[in-house]
């Protein structure tokens, strides 16, 4: 007995030691607090500041060692990715682009964390708060100008392309992929956060893997390039893509990448394809950003594919349900361009054959990446596929191709033949005769459109 006396005597001496060894929590005023409504703040003080802000709120029972190393390591950590009290220092399109982000993490069940909400219940977030916080934000509630959209304060003021094969390595070592322009197309998004197109284009070894169904995980060497474009309001009323942003790189290498939960993360901007990063530690925003995803092997996009997949949210098969009566195929093509119908809500993506696509790149190459107008050599084959838009399941504030609406053709002949002009529509995607004034209006107006700008 006098033994275990000593020896609980003991612990309890070393558990009181241990309370001293206990580094500080940073508590200091809110230089810059996040701009946002009172109801969103609100939210978000009571949610999220305990460990996304310079407030230090913890319970008794965290300031107890040995919990509080991992609590403070914890807040550290979580300041250090969103800091809501210094967040009010950067531009106005950043804080909303982190708040759209925090969002999405909510929503996808990623935050709070669900060990911290099980000992703090008071910070889950209600849904009656979270469809609060959408209806802030409200995507699409400002269209896109008539002309591209101011640049990114750290983009260059003139653009200035360079060769695909000097581009710069990113800080983490990663190599720009130079053949990204030559990826087929997996998806696009229409992004009302931010007013920005994107295409996303993958490898041979992805694009067989989302053919196949095989992308749970996605296959070693699979390549996905995400390229963003602002958006602009035509003179049509139709939302087409304008200004070139960035492409970023995924690169899946489970081995080299361990770190960086398998994938090789890279983001180059402009039309000089500048590296995003100014040290290796910017690819923490990548992991972070992509964590609420990681049973899709944090991937994002849902490929259009016919593929069936173990999740409703894995695969996106009904904007790939495209007849195999068609007369041409035109998901194993590449894109040329896209745009969004904001009346009818639908968006549309330009398919061309390789004939078309040669054409068009070397078109760009002349031009230094602008879309010049230029004419199709006869040979070429356009197609423009419609679809109904859909919320991306996966990101509030993106839609997503569903349903296609329709597939119109235009093949280029010998010179006074005129171009040959056929369109499906309907269920089932059957063929539609077109009277000959609509058939030429339609073939000049799907000619007429201008590929995407390219670096």
């Amino acid at each position: 007995m006098k033994k275990t006396g000593k020896l609980i005597a003991a612990g309890c001496a070393a558990f009181a030691l241990l309370q001293l060894m206990r580094p500080g929590i940073p508590d200091s005023p809110s230089p810059a607090e996040v701009q946002a409504s009172p109801e969103a703040r609100r939210i978000l003080q009571k949610d999220c500041y305990s460990c996304h802000s310079n407030q230090r709120r913890l319970a008794w029972f965290d300031e107890v060692v040995p919990a509080y190393w991992l609590v403070r390591q914890d807040v550290l950590t979580a300041r250090r990715h969103l800091n809501f009290s210094t967040l009010g220092s950067e531009p106005a399109p950043a804080q909303r682009a982190r708040l759209f982000e925090a969002v999405n993490m909510i929503q996808l069940g990623s935050m709070p964390l669900a060990q911290f909400t099980a000992l703090h219940p008071e910070a889950r977030v209600t849904p009656a708060e979270l469809e609060a916080l959408k209806t802030y934000l409200s995507p699409w509630s400002t269209p896109p100008g008539r002309s591209a959209s101011p640049a990114p304060a750290d983009a260059e003021a003139a653009p200035a392309p360079v060769a695909l094969g000097a581009v710069a390595l990113e800080p983490n070592w990663v190599p720009f992929d130079a053949t990204f322009e030559s990826w087929k197309p997996m998806s696009t998004t229409d992004r009302g956060d931010n007013n920005t197109f994107r295409f996303i284009l993958g490898n041979e070894i992805a694009a067989n893997a989302a053919r196949s169904g095989s992308i749970s995980p996605w296959p070693e060497g699979a390549r996905f390039a995400k390229i963003a474009w602002h958006q602009e309001t035509g003179s049509d009323g139709l939302i087409h893509p304008g200004k070139f942003i960035q492409v970023e790189l995924m690169v899946k290498a489970s081995q080299e990448h361990k770190d960086t939960e398998g994938w090789a993360w890279g983001r180059w901007r402009g039309m000089s394809l500048r590296p995003y990063g100014t040290d290796a530690r910017f690819v923490e925003e990548c992991t972070g950003c992509h964590q609420p995803v990681h049973g899709n092997d944090y991937v994002y996009t849902l490929p259009i594919t016919m593929a069936k997949a173990n999740s409703a949210d894995t695969v996106n098969n009904a904007a790939a349900a495209l007849p195999a009566t068609l007369p041409y195929q035109p998901l194993v093509w590449s894109a040329v361009t896209m745009y969004v119908d904001p009346k009818n809500r639908t968006t549309a993506t330009l398919f061309g054959n390789d004939v078309a696509i040669r054409a068009v790149r070397a078109s760009q190459a002349a031009a230094g990446g602008r879309t010049a107008p230029f004419v199709y050599p006869m040979g070429s084959v356009l197609a423009l596929v419609t679809w109904a838009q859909r919320d991306d399941p996966h990101w509030f504030g993106a839609r997503i191709p569903d349903v296609p609406l329709s597939a119109e053709f235009v093949r280029t002949s010998a010179p006074g033949d005129g171009p040959g002009y056929r369109s499906f529509a309907g269920v089932g995607l059957a063929e539609v005769p077109s009277p000959a004034n609509d058939s030429g209006a339609r073939a000049k107006f799907i000619l007429g459109l201008a590929p995407v700008e390219l670096p």
